[in-house]
């Protein structure tokens, strides 16, 4: 199976609600999709979200590396020499982890399309089905209240609540929120490193003295504070998420060599695709530390990339694939099957997509 091209385009799909957090508002999602195409006229998917505030790629960006760096380093390599071309893919450039990771996760595709083998089943995955949960973005307390009703109409019974604008408000959203749900409720918060050390300490600990019940807490304060990271997971009353901080095997290392977070966030556009981050799995593993599989604002064939490697890996235990719920629409064909709070892989080869709608042709490059 020898690798003939490279394509790639934009998708824009809307969302139920605009996107609010402490660092960004959004109302659709904007994401390059890949297609790599072979000489047995199988194609291998990924997907792209251009999250500068976050990885710093740019949709410009993606797709200069996609042209100048990844393609010229694939075409005309044969999909068999696989762990070959993972090395090429990590080594072709610098940064630009959202290119990486839409190539890794197409080549996986294309291997599990190769064996006739879905991909979670290639990692040694024996489990199909996850339980997401949703994201209720920063509003007013009354929105927000509304808003986790909703969720729990949906079959939603855990939901991540954004947090971080306004300390003393976000006391008031939470309030409100754990007022409006069930009482078995699992509300985790994600501060989007909104907070100083001293402050994350004070304001969490604060919530739970006043019966909050917090799950855990994602990247209360900056992505390269480490001491400080560390500091609030030895005073907070909430476990601690490391997310920003973690977008490498050598990030995930540092962390769980310092004891600096209860737990890590694992998202492929971070890391660069599924071959890294089954590496922050396993480093996970050696220190029994639980991880979060996660998603950017991303459509349903990253995500499903993601369902996939948390299908396999046991050390994922918490799971935040909410972004195709959040969309109002849903261009993807085949993959992962999203119903509310569930996630199912079907024992389609590789991830088991088979075309995506609506895709605007950006550029390709061929043998």
């Amino acid at each position: 199976m020898k690798i003939t091209a490279l394509e790639w385009g934009r998708v824009s799909i809307p969302l139920r609600t605009p996107f609010k957090t402490a660092l960004r508002t959004v109302a659709s999602v904007e994401d390059i999709i890949l297609r790599i195409h072979t000489d047995t006229e199988h194609v291998g998917f990924g997907e792209a979200p251009p999250t500068g505030v976050i990885t710093g790629d740019t949709a410009e960006g993606i797709c200069g590396a996609l042209k100048n760096h990844l393609a010229p380093a694939l075409l005309g390599r044969e999909v068999e020499d696989f762990e070959t071309l993972m090395h090429t893919v990590q080594t072709a450039l610098v940064h630009n982890s959202s290119a990486k990771a839409a190539v890794d996760m197409a080549l996986w595709d294309l291997y599990g399309k190769r064996y006739g083998i879905p991909v979670y089943k290639l990692l040694g995955g024996a489990r199909n089905q996850l339980v997401t949960d949703l994201t209720i973005s920063v509003n007013s307390p009354e929105e927000m209240a509304r808003d986790a009703r909703i969720a729990i109409d949906r079959g939603f019974d855990c939901l991540k609540m954004k947090v971080g604008v306004d300390p003393a408000l976000d006391v008031a959203r939470l309030a409100a929120v754990r007022a409006a749900v069930p009482a078995d409720t699992v509300i985790r918060i994600d501060a989007n490193q909104a907070w100083t050390p001293r402050e994350a300490v004070r304001i969490l600990n604060g919530m739970q003295e006043k019966g909050l019940d917090i799950e855990l807490v994602e990247q209360p304060v900056k992505a390269h504070d480490l001491e400080g990271l560390k500091y609030v997971t030895q005073h907070s009353y909430v476990p601690v998420l490391a997310d920003e901080a973690v977008f490498g095997p050598e990030d995930a290392l540092r962390i769980l060599q310092l004891g600096a977070a209860d737990l890590i966030n694992i998202k492929l556009m971070k890391c660069g695709g599924i071959h890294n981050a089954l590496k922050i799995a396993t480093l996970a593993e050696l220190y029994g530390v639980q991880c979060m599989i996660g998603c950017m604002l991303e459509g349903r064939v990253a995500v499903n990339a993601a369902a996939h490697l948390a299908c396999a890996r046991g050390i994922v235990t918490k799971v935040d694939l909410d972004g195709p719920m959040l969309c109002a629409s849903d261009p993807v064909r085949g993959g992962a099957v999203f119903q509310e709070k569930d996630i199912t892989l079907p024992d389609a080869p590789g991830l088991g997509v088979t075309d995506v709608e609506g895709v605007i042709p950006i550029d390709a490059v061929r043998l």
